[in-house]
């Protein structure tokens, strides 16, 4: 929020330098992002204030005119200008006092000309306009970067000295706070202005509330208002400003609204934007005599507004000049013809006030925050009201707020206020009341306060605080407003009661925040444990998923942080099947509240969000490999009645092996394939110390998301994942070239975690040379790899120390429906060297064998 310090000043007096202030708002929940000085870039020597003390006719253009500027020089000095606010003083010999900003030549100004975005600056050259030579200008706000005004030329007011530099007199500081949600109360230069009292223990100037405008009841003589739906408006209130002139606000009003970063327009609507940033109430401006039209038109003496939800398939055209299709979660401002407004979001357009307004009926509302972000969120019509609404503004405000409104309109507008006020008020505001003692001040803060202490910090936040002996009820009848108290035997209690303005107030812990901000969070002690730490736990399955990632990492993978949300409609995609058949199957957990409509169930498949991002990444390389560790989300419910979150890893292989080198590639640039995904498996397992025969992939040529090359990943007997590359069909689906080559894994971590998974005992080396040697088998078609390689190592038994598959060969001379499969095989022994004689041996029980149970035979 943008905060003009001159503005502030006139709330409270500010008694310190401006970083020690800052520094104060900061530790007090108020945390400044920028502090901008207006105006810094002005030169002081050739941007200065000056006065019009003479306009001529230029002799040689209808739409130019000649200004005679007063600087502080012993002269005045004569510009072109074709501003039309000087227009009507051309040839006046009795000038009204026009104090006007005045560059000299020299001045760096922003060429208000420019297409560019920001617009650039330039340096201002004496010249020659249409014959007449002009060395200065005065400038519009646009050229002084105030705003993007230039129409005419920025009028100072009066009281300006002339020859003072304008950085001087017009520059300002305004300090760009962050108001968190907690801290709404701030939205607003009263509510900064009590935070700087209360923490700096000084006075509080409030402008003066003109509770007469609001005494009386003619008002319910023009207006009638009726709450349908009170759970969505707690109060609606009305006032009535007869006969105002629509004008330009008064500058001061203007230079405020501008610091504040809001663009002045005319003085009703100005002043009702003045209004929401001095008190935090948003206020709307509906042109009375509009709406009395559109009664009359329905058969109504005086027009009826009725705060309702909307109707199915209603629609309205918003100020913006949108029409807008509403839906019936939507709370609504309408009259006896329909929708008027979107209640806290945006006017309509039928009865906004214009130039030619007379009357305006002013209104100042409490709406439901939720039910508003939702509206503003769903039509995505984001203002400044809107932004108070959803984080709450206090019923108790709408009648001040209103007329504070009302009495600038009568000053600024020439209007005349209808005595009394429009109050439909069915959901009374609830004053927030919470406890605390002593004992649960030190538990919290760690700091012995004493209750008087306390209570005074409060105080100056504008607390009602009395002590009482004991809890004037049990705190469960207390509800939040004892929630957690600590109370010690016979130990005096305070009870608080919060300002109106205060909505953020439920519960003691509330208090403790509020006396620490006071006192000081950099006052508060440091305190130690009263008590020993409990002994650390290891948490098994974050330390493997640690594992994991290094593992991962140092096999050539990146690490990807993906969506939890994506669409049904991606899971279908995923499983090819139609649209919205996973949708209707119910087998997801579905926000209540998306922010978009991709984004509105959480995933079930960790493939899902590998797949959808290749197809975002895939416009930027040609070439992937990467993994993630998160979630998936199953809506079955186990013992305590909550969905299951289980905790899997996934990897995505794309494009080519190697990266882009200067340096050639033997291999011909080959793209990555099933074996790399199985290498990078197998090296996860060795590392996570998984034995071999622990671990059996088995084919899976039916899963509708894999081509033919897949298999489940089985481990100890159980299915735990699987891997495979991903069906042409399936990429189509999402946009994807379906030539390509996409190989994914994914499977559960909870399978690899185990107590003993760091403890990986050194195998004993042989100080004996080794026997290697190379033997094929011809066995039938359906005999696997592994079913191979597992029946030689049982059969070597010890002796076998390594044994790998380097070749495997179809054709002829071996027979149709035969295949030739070819292993190293390394024997060695710890105990001596091994013989020809015993190597024979095992080489035959292995021959035997592999012929008895699988039908193989030896190839010569």
């Amino acid at each position: 929020m943008l905060v003009p310090v001159s503005w502030l000043k006139d709330y409270v007096d500010i008694d310190m330098p401006l970083p020690q202030l800052t520094d104060r708002l900061t530790m007090a929940g108020l945390a400044l992002e920028g502090l901008e000085r207006q105006g810094d870039w002005w030169d002081p020597a050739t941007i200065l204030v000056g006065q019009v003390v003479g306009v001529k006719p230029h002799p040689n253009a209808d739409k130019l005119v000649l200004v005679e500027v007063n600087y502080g020089a012993a002269e005045p000095e004569q510009v072109v200008t074709g501003a039309p606010n000087l227009f009507q003083y051309k040839e006046t010999a009795d000038l009204p006092v026009l104090k006007v900003a005045f560059a000299r030549s020299g001045a760096v100004l922003i060429d208000a000309y420019s297409d560019q975005e920001p617009r650039p600056k330039k340096k201002l050259k004496p010249s020659k306009i249409r014959g007449i030579p002009s060395s200065g200008m005065v400038c519009s706000e646009r050229e002084l970067g105030l705003s993007d005004e230039h129409e005419g030329i920025l009028l100072l007011p009066e009281d300006a000295p002339v020859g003072t530099p304008l950085r001087d007199y017009l520059g300002k500081e305004v300090l760009d706070l962050e108001v968190t949600p907690d801290m709404a109360r701030c939205l607003s230069m009263i509510g900064i202005a009590r935070e700087v009292a209360a923490l700096t223990n000084v006075p509080l100037k409030l402008p003066p509330d003109e509770q007469q405008l609001t005494s009386g009841t003619e008002t319910a003589n023009y207006i009638n208002v009726e709450i349908a739906d009170s759970d969505l408006c707690n109060r609606y209130t009305a006032m009535l400003i007869k006969d105002v002139k629509i004008g330009p606000s008064p500058l001061w009003m203007q230079e405020y609204l501008l610091q504040a970063g809001m663009r002045p327009i005319n003085n009703v609507v100005d002043i009702a934007n003045y209004v929401m940033l001095e008190w935090g109430q948003p206020l709307h401006t509906f042109d009375y005599d509009l709406l009395k039209q559109r009664a009359e038109r329905s058969g109504q003496q005086k027009p009826t507004i009725t705060v309702r939800r909307a109707r199915a398939g209603e629609k309205m055209t918003t100020l913006d000049g949108v029409e807008r299709e509403l839906d019936e979660a939507m709370l609504m401002i309408t009259d006896t013809l329909g929708s008027i407004a979107l209640a806290g979001v945006m006017g309509g357009e039928e009865t906004e006030v214009n130039d030619h307004s007379r009357n305006i009926l002013l209104e100042a509302a409490t709406f439901d925050n939720v039910n508003n972000r939702r509206t503003a969120q769903r039509l995505k019509l984001h203002s400044e009201a809107s932004y108070r609404f959803t984080r709450g503004v206090p019923a108790t405000l709408n009648p001040i707020g209103a007329r504070r409104a009302a009495a600038l309109m009568r000053d600024y507008a020439g209007g005349q206020v209808v005595p009394g006020i429009v109050d439909a008020y069915p959901v009374p505001q609830e004053q927030n009341i919470a406890y605390t003692t002593a004992s649960d001040m030190r538990r919290i803060l760690g700091q012995k306060l004493e209750l008087e202490t306390v209570a005074e910090s409060l105080r100056r936040l504008d607390f009602v605080c009395e002590s009482l002996p004991a809890l004037p009820a049990s705190r469960e009848e207390l509800g939040l407003a004892a929630f957690g108290l600590r109370v010690e035997a016979g130990e005096p209690v305070l009870r608080c009661t919060a300002p109106w303005y205060r909505l953020d107030i439920q519960m003691p812990a509330d208090l403790c925040e509020e006396v620490a901000r006071i006192l000081g969070y950099e006052h508060i002690p440091l305190t130690m444990l009263e008590d020993v730490l409990p002994p650390p736990h290891m948490n098994l399955e974050h330390q493997i998923e640690e594992k994991i990632r290094d593992i991962l990492i140092g096999c050539g993978l990146q690490e990807t942080v993906n969506y939890s949300l994506t669409s049904p409609e991606n899971h279908d995609r995923l499983e090819r099947r139609p649209l919205g058949t996973a949708e209707q199957d119910d087998q997801f957990i579905t926000l209540l509240n998306p922010l978009n409509v991709k984004r509105r169930v959480m995933r079930r498949s960790m493939l899902v969000s590998a797949l959808e991002n290749l197809a975002y990444n895939i416009r930027y390389t040609t070439r992937l490999a990467t993994f993630e560790i998160g979630r998936v989300y199953l809506p079955e419910k186990g013992k305590d009645k909550r969905p299951l979150e289980e905790r899997r890893f996934s990897i995505l292989l794309y494009g080519p092996r190697r990266l882009p080198s200067v340096h050639a590639d033997p291999a011909g640039a080959e793209h990555f394939d099933f074996f790399d995904l199985k290498g990078m498996l197998e090296m996860l397992f060795a590392r996570l110390g998984i034995a071999e025969k622990d671990v059996e992939y088995v084919a899976k040529r039916d899963n509708p998301s894999f081509a033919p090359a897949c298999a489940e990943i089985k481990l100890y007997g159980a299915t735990q994942g699987i891997m495979g590359e991903i069906h042409p069909l399936v990429l189509q689906n999402f946009d994807l070239p379906a030539t390509e080559r996409v190989y994914v894994l994914d499977m559960a971590i909870t399978s690899l975690v185990k107590p003993s998974w760091r403890l990986q005992p050194m195998q004993p080396i042989s100080n004996y040379p080794p026997i290697v040697e190379d033997l094929a088998f011809v066995v039938g078609e359906e005999v696997t790899a592994a079913q191979l390689k597992q029946m030689v190592q049982r059969t070597a038994g010890s002796l076998l120390t390594n044994i790998e598959l380097f070749d495997i060969y179809r054709g002829q001379p071996i027979e149709a429906g035969k295949k030739s499969m070819a292993y190293r095989l390394t024997y060695e022994s710890l105990e001596g060297n091994l013989s020809d004689a015993r190597v024979a041996d095992v080489r035959k029980r292995i021959v035997k064998r592999v012929g008895d149970t699988l039908g193989g035979t030896l190839r010569d």
